[in-house]
Parts: structure tokens; sequence; C-alpha cells
């Protein structure tokens, strides 16, 4: 994915629209531990205010915005994808972003119809714009590979799940009945959690894992077929559920086979690097892909015996799948670029990546990651472990967090002080 040869400062956004979104998700991620210390444990119970608040402060707050900051690198170099003007376009979809994520945690908490509609708008003007220009630029490729595919059907997943989400926030507001309210609502969850994000990181993946810690490739079975066939069933299974939710909730078995299936494909190509020393990232990944397999298996379960204690550990389960991975990818991302740009500005005095994070420090997050998963667990049978939770969780956003400003101020002090070399002295600075 980040192979030089094939990357250049024409290509690659700048370094500011990569760093933005993914303080903007730090931000909420900080916001969301706030809400765990204040709400308790009833961020477990799914049909609480708190747990709404939770979860949206999570997903759309801390999850979309690194996912979408990985967007901005990623398409230009997984698919030669060039969005143009990508610093305005990322200020505007952030702001939008951040407007919509807070009135509709406003809206939850005071459940203020204006507020929804102002989260309605705001958060679809946002998702909606990215989801088609990112979609449209990604179907005019002549040739697609794994990853390429496997983010056009992620965009369409989230295109889907927003219009979802504007007929629940719209009965929120009053503005109809709602006729359809639960069943639209289980179909907002599925593409959100199975669509977008499953499929978003799984094709990230097909790339990163064998370029990052050089393992085999996947099965080419598994990499061409996984997302399609994905979001296609996401779409019986959803008009299935229309007729007969007991029937849906069968389907949907299969689907939990597939992940767990690719879950335990990515532990064998992990444990199948050529490259022997591991690294804080590679234990992100196992944590995350080692959730992921266990919580397929409850879900199996959990469609025949429905029982609220074997949910809140599948909730648990699968935010420990989703945080180890984007933790892993912002752990080689942000050196990457820091980096990368200065070294492509021609500044001979770039920090190398050790220098931008170093591994102790990463490895050191990884055991407040570690903490906090399992204090999460604990909280399930014991509740007050949950303020331990939030504690924990504090602090691994706000040490994300830090990194980010870190690597931006070092950045900004290599261009300043740091010498360059004549020949590249015509290359505007990023």
């Amino acid at each position: 994915m980040f192979d030089q040869q094939g990357l250049s400062l024409d290509q690659a956004p700048p370094v500011s629209v990569v760093f933005g979104l993914f303080l903007t998700g730090a931000l909420f991620g900080l916001l969301s531990a706030i809400a765990v210390l204040y709400f308790g444990d009833s961020v477990l119970d799914s049909t609480s205010a708190g747990a709404m608040i939770t979860a949206h402060l999570l997903s759309l707050g801390f999850a979309m915005s690194f996912m979408l900051g990985a967007l901005f690198q990623m398409l230009p170099v997984i698919a030669g994808v060039i969005l143009q003007n990508p610093l305005p376009r990322s200020n505007s979809i952030k702001a939008l972003l951040s407007l919509g994520v807070l009135s509709l945690i406003a809206a939850f908490a005071s459940n203020t119809g204006f507020l929804f509609l102002l989260a309605s708008v705001s958060l679809g003007a946002s998702l909606l714009y990215v989801a088609w220009t990112m979609g449209n630029r990604l179907i005019r490729l002549n040739s697609h590979s794994a990853s390429s595919r496997g983010m056009l059907y992620a965009l369409f997943s989230l295109a889907l799940l927003v219009l979802l989400a504007l007929y629940l926030t719209t009965t929120y507001a009053q503005m109809h009945s709602g006729v359809y309210f639960a069943v639209v609502k289980q179909l907002h969850y599925s593409f959100a959690l199975f669509g977008w994000m499953m499929l978003l990181i799984i094709s990230i993946s097909f790339q990163t894992v064998e370029m990052f810690y050089v393992t085999p490739p996947y099965p080419k079975l598994l990499s061409r077929h996984a997302a399609p066939t994905i979001f296609a069933w996401l779409i019986i299974t959803s008009v299935a559920t229309l007729f007969d939710d007991t029937a849906a909730r069968y389907m949907m078995v299969l689907l939990y086979g597939v992940y767990g299936i690719y879950g335990i494909y990515t532990l064998i190509r992990l444990s199948q690097r050529k490259r022997p020393l591991t690294d804080a990232t590679v234990w992100f990944w196992r944590i995350g892909m080692g959730s992921l397999v266990i919580t397929m298996m409850l879900l199996v379960t959990h469609a025949w015996i429905d029982n609220n204690t074997v949910l809140k550990v599948i909730v648990v389960l699968f935010v420990s799948f989703v945080l180890s991975v984007i933790l892993s990818m912002f752990y080689k991302i942000v050196p990457f670029l820091t980096w990368f740009h200065l070294n492509a500005q021609g500044y001979f005095t770039a920090p190398m990546m050790h220098e931008v994070i170093h591994p102790k420090t990463a490895k050191k997050h990884l055991w407040i990651h570690t903490a906090m998963v399992a204090s999460l667990l604990l909280s399930i049978l014991l509740p007050f472990a949950i303020y331990l939770s939030g504690m924990l969780m504090l602090l691994s956003f706000g040490w994300v967090a830090y990194q980010i400003l870190h690597a931006n101020r070092l950045y900004r002090h290599t261009q300043q002080t740091g010498e360059r070399f004549e020949m590249q002295m015509d290359l505007l600075p990023r």
C-alpha cells in the first residue's frame, strides 16, 4: 500500500487531511470515554440513551473519522483514484460530520426534534457526499484489485446505512409515523457493522497485511469474491427481513461464517510472516482478529439462543475488533506519512519513522488497550468495573490524540528548521 515507488506528492493528499480527520476521531473517542464515565454500566444496555450516545460517538465520531482519513490516503495508492482539492473537501466533510455527530448526541440526550433534523442534514450531506464522490471514482476504474473492489462495496453499504439512518432520525423528529422503524433500525445496524465497517477493514487488510508484515497472500477465492458476495447477501437478508425476521436471522449465520473464516485466515497469515520481529501492531491485529472470530461464534449461538449477557459480550468484542484494527493501522500510517512527505519534499533531516512514534510507545498503548478491553468484559459481571474502563478509554484516546499532535509538531518543526536538497526546492510543501 505504501510502496514509495508508486507514491508521489502529486498522488498523496496533504498530510493535514489525514491528521485532521484522525485528530477529530481521537477527540470523539475522548467524548465517548466521558460518556462511559457519566452513564456507567447502562452503556451496555442497548435500549438506554447512554448506550445510543456512546455507540454513535465511537462509530460515527471515532471510527468514521479514522476510516475516512484512511480512505483519503489509500484511494490514490491502492486504486489510483485522485481526489481533486482534497484539503477543502476533507475540511467540509469534517465540519459537517462533527456538527452532525454532536447534534445527534444532543438529540438523543434531549429528544429534541430540531436536533434530529439538524443531524439528518449534516450527516446525510457529509456521508452521502463521501459515498458518491469516492464511489463514483471507483466505479469508473477499468480494473479492480481485491482492495479497491472491497472499498467500492463498503461505500455502497455506507450510502445505504445513511439512507436507513435518515428514516430513523426523521421518525425521531416526528416527521412521519415510522411504521417500519424496528425493521429499518435492524437493517441500519447490519449495513453499518457488517457492511461498511467490516467490508472496509477486510478490503484494506487484503493489501496491508501482506505488505506490512510480508505474509503469504490471502486465498484468491476469499480476496476476489468476499466483498461482492457479502454485499449481495446483505441485500438478500434485508429483503428477507421485510417478510420473515426469524428466517433473516438464520440467514445471517452464513455471513458470520464468512467473517469468521476471514479472521482465522488473517491470524494464520500473521503467524506465517517472513519478518521474525513482532511489534505492537501485530498484536493489535491479533487481538482484533481474535475478537472477531469469537464474536462471530457467539453471533451464531445468539441466532438460536437469545441471551442478554452473551449480547453484551458480543458488543464488547466487536468494539475490541474495530478499535484494535484501527489502532494497528494508525501506528503504521502516522509515522510513515510524516517521514514520506518530508522526505519527498527534500528534507534530508526528515525524522525516521521510529523517531515519529517509537515502537515502545505503541507497545505501551497496546497494554492500555488490552486492559481497557479486559475491564469492559469484566464490567459485564462486575458493573463498577465500567468506571475503570472509562478511565482507560480516556487514557487510550488521549494517547492517540497526543501522538497525532506530536507527529504534526515534528512535521512543522522540520519544515521550518530542516535542511533540504537544492534539487527538491521546487516541490511545494504539504
